[in-house]
């Protein structure tokens, strides 16, 4: 059975964070879907690269979902979590039990619903601060129940790879790994 993601997008996403996720859980014949939150498709990275998403946000039915993920980034983070219709989709999914991942600035957005309290999650260094009530961690991705964290672009393969893991196996993540010519630690 085919595993269906989505990844939103919103202006100034880490370009790495973002679209390493898509590429690996694509080779890995995972379904990702780039969804931008805005009323467009049309976004731009934080690097400047213009882009069209998949889908936009309020046409999309997310009942097909086994992971939703988040990219850091700045403003990208900011616009995510400022945007209601995703916190609420977040946290609903969250309560279910169902699968959740952030990488660096974006865990504070996990913070902020609630979703860390009594976890162990990790951020970008400079937002560690930022992840109220959780029991902070310098691992590169952590893992805690069903939400996932990392710390940024440079844990963003590692991520990927976890994620892939965590759907189809730690066997897919590694040969994916292989196939990319990448040491998995």
């Amino acid at each position: 059975m085919s595993k269906k993601v989505y990844i939103f997008l919103a202006d100034g996403f880490e370009d790495i964070e973002g679209l390493t996720v898509v590429d690996l859980m694509r080779r890995a014949q995972i379904d990702i879907k780039t969804v931008s939150i805005k009323e467009i498709r049309d976004i731009t990275t934080s690097h400047g690269i213009h882009m069209q998403t998949d889908l936009a946000f309020k046409e999309t039915d997310f009942s097909d979902a086994d992971m939703l993920v988040i990219p850091g980034g700045m403003p990208g983070t900011k616009y995510l979590g400022e945007y209601q219709p995703l916190c609420d989709l977040l946290t609903d999914f969250y309560k279910q039990g169902k699968k959740v991942a952030a990488i660096c600035a974006a865990p504070t957005v996990f913070a902020t619903l609630g979703f860390l309290e009594g976890r162990k999650a990790t951020a970008y260094p400079s937002c560690m601060d930022g992840l109220k009530g959780a029991e902070r961690s310098l691992d590169s991705v952590v893992i805690d129940g069903n939400v996932t964290t990392s710390r940024g672009l440079g844990t963003a393969v590692d991520f990927a790879l976890s994620l892939i893991g965590q759907l189809l196996g730690e066997k897919t993540a590694d040969e994916i790994a292989e196939s990319v010519v990448y040491s998995r630690k």
